[in-house]
């Protein structure tokens, strides 16, 4: 079967950072399951050969398992984690980078076909096909074979690519690859509040950015990201907090004053509220090695 190889080479070739000898190719081994922990998704598609993974966006929570992938369109704050992975066991994935630019220029020669009207969910999840599977396993297999990698990877990347973008969610993908599609217009607010994020805004100039009415822009906002633009700027700052203090843990104030917060009780009890601990005693365990994060 393709995924019993495509388990065999993800084993094979993982490394402890995910990268591979191949641009934009991503492999996960991971051998214990540890508490959900925040990150953010990147832009990617990835699909699962052992275990399970869940991920939560907002209120939305996406999991899926061996012979399932999914696409992230927007780079969003995630909360997830492995299911039942052990040293026996180890969950293993295939991530691909998904980049606009790569998606743009198939749809040049294919043309954009069914895209939806209005912005998709920005994460979704679906089964596998077998064509898809065995793309896969055809440009792992190039790991093993350096002259042949660079000339033939870029073109089996491009045949995974197609494979997604003629499946289930094709109409998510083509997006991203569309300059003017409703997706790509909320990824530019997005990567505002994002390069911003201790800053105030007012919802009328991301509108703006973002080419939409206030009233299109909060619809669109909440069904790519599952958040409105509030929550999803104060996801963005305890994020940062939560890594300036595993490198700074007795400068709660000023990390909160940095990232936004004027405040240092309301910064407390949202950080409280978001990883289950104040600041000071979340940074300790951060710290601690035996239950230090990925």
């Amino acid at each position: 079967m393709q995924l019993d190889e495509l388990r065999a080479l993800l084993a094979r070739h993982a490394r402890p950072d995910w990268t591979t000898d191949i641009d934009g190719v991503l492999i996960s081994k991971v051998d214990r399951s540890l508490p959900p922990s925040p990150s953010m998704s990147g832009t990617v598609l990835a699909l699962i050969a052992q275990g399970a993974k869940r991920l939560s966006l907002g209120d939305r929570v996406h999991e899926y398992a061996a012979g399932q992938y999914l696409v992230a369109s927007v780079d969003l704050p995630v909360t997830g984690h492995f299911v039942g992975a052990t040293v026996a066991s180890p969950a293993l994935g295939f991530g691909l980078v998904l980049r606009p630019d790569e998606i743009a220029d198939l749809l040049v020669g294919a043309g954009p076909g069914e895209v939806p009207a209005a912005a998709p969910p920005g994460i979704a999840v679906s089964d596998a096909s077998a064509e898809l599977v065995d793309a896969v396993v055809r440009l792992l297999r190039l790991l093993d074979q350096p002259r042949d990698r660079a000339v033939l990877a870029p073109l089996v990347k491009r045949e995974i690519l197609w494979r997604v973008m003629t499946g289930e969610q094709g109409g998510l993908v083509r997006q991203l690859g569309l300059p003017d599609s409703g997706l790509r217009h909320v990824e530019r607010a997005v990567r505002w509040i994002r390069d911003n994020y201790a800053q105030p805004f007012r919802v009328e100039d991301l509108a703006r950015l973002a080419g939409m009415s206030v009233s299109a822009f909060h619809r669109n906002f909440q069904t790519v990201t599952a958040m409105s633009p509030i929550q999803f700027q104060k996801r963005i700052r305890l994020q940062q907090a939560r890594l300036l203090l595993a490198s700074h843990p007795g400068e709660i104030s000023q990390v909160g004053h940095r990232v936004g917060y004027d405040s240092p009780s309301q910064f407390s009890r949202e950080y409280r509220r978001e990883f289950g601990a104040p600041p000071s005693r979340d940074a300790a365990r951060l710290l601690a090695p035996a239950t230090a994060l990925p």
